[in-house]
């Protein structure tokens, strides 16, 4: 009989621990359980949500400049959105990504644009929709950011017309003897392809035995960058030298030289990719430039969180660029 009457007891008890609970999730004062989850979400929906816009993570220098955003990312807690285009040459696919970030109603986009004006007028709408904008790496054109009437937009990057005279310097400094040298050029009318040509021309017009016999876009791109040297060997096999506007590029004509057996061309880049380490320290390529990549990414996203937080920031930052050469690596 004892034993019954316990069992109905307990049974009782649960009964009411049940009602009890029930009663408590039905009250909208009550501090627990339903109210709690509603205060966690208000702190979700408080952490601004940052975009990142790159090129493409083919080329690892992209790769480098999502790191340095990332540890923007834990430093302040923000929420980090990635998004690249399939190739550099992707524009539409980078504008498209735009667009998504407008109706995601993101907070800041820091984009480093494949194209200098191609970006701008879907940029416009982002920042007619109170979207803070950072523009890296590639400058967004001054004259039709002013057209557009675009404004207050931060420009993090490095003097890329400094850098390139530096990388083609060092090969043109080795050259004492009369020597045809060509240019491979990044995606035409970018403006950081733009300035490294003009650097680079500012270098090689300097030594008097230089003579440049060819300049070509290559797009950004290893494969490109393999034809086109292979093209203008075809015209000009005495070619001694070859500045290439990145490291991508840079690989690619070393490529065409190890296949064609050619060992006696002075090769520079910019960008500071590990393969072109590689291959500076075997002798096949004699220079390239650091630009820094990771800094680019982690300053973009502080500037970003600042201007969310009503905060101005400088419309340059230049990052400085560090000369990579054999004596360097070893």
């Amino acid at each position: 009989m004892k034993r019954v009457l316990i069992c109905v007891l307990i049974l009782f008890t649960l009964i009411l621990t049940g009602c009890r609970k029930e009663i408590q999730n039905e009250n909208p004062d009550n501090p627990d359980n339903d109210s709690q989850q509603i205060v966690n979400i208000e702190d979700d929906e408080d952490i601004p949500d940052i975009a990142l816009v790159m090129k493409t993570l083919t080329n690892p220098f992209f790769i480098e400049m999502e790191k340095g955003a990332r540890l923007a990312q834990n430093e302040l807690g923000v929420n980090l959105i990635v998004k690249t285009g399939a190739k550099e040459t992707s524009i539409e696919q980078q504008i498209g990504i735009v667009e998504e970030l407008i109706n995601s109603k993101v907070d800041a986009i820091v984009i480093a644009p494949g194209s200098s004006t191609d970006l701008i007028p879907v940029l416009q709408k982002a920042q007619k929709a109170d979207i803070a904008i950072v523009n890296i790496d590639n400058r967004l054109d001054p004259n039709f950011l002013r057209k557009m009437n675009l404004t207050d937009i931060p420009f993090i990057s490095v003097n890329n017309e400094d850098g390139a005279y530096k990388s083609a310097k060092y090969i043109a400094d080795q050259i004492n003897k009369p020597t045809k040298v060509a240019i491979l050029e990044g995606i035409r009318g970018a403006d950081n392809s733009e300035q490294r040509k003009k650097g680079a021309l500012k270098a090689f017009s300097e030594n008097p035995n230089i003579q440049i016999v060819a300049m070509e876009s290559a797009n950004w791109k290893i494969d490109e960058a393999f034809f086109i040297t292979s093209s203008i060997f075809a015209k000009y096999p005495d070619l001694g030298g070859i500045f290439c506007a990145n490291d991508m590029m840079a690989l690619g004509a070393i490529q065409y030289l190890d296949k064609s057996n050619r060992s006696n061309v002075l090769v520079s880049g910019f960008d500071d990719l590990r393969e072109a380490e590689k291959a500076i320290s075997k002798g096949s390529m004699q220079v390239t430039i650091n630009q820094q990549a990771d800094i680019q990414g982690y300053r973009g996203v502080h500037y970003a969180y600042e201007m969310i937080n009503g905060k101005k920031q400088p419309l340059e930052t230049f990052i400085d660029v560090k000369l990579v050469t054999r004596s360097t690596i070893d």
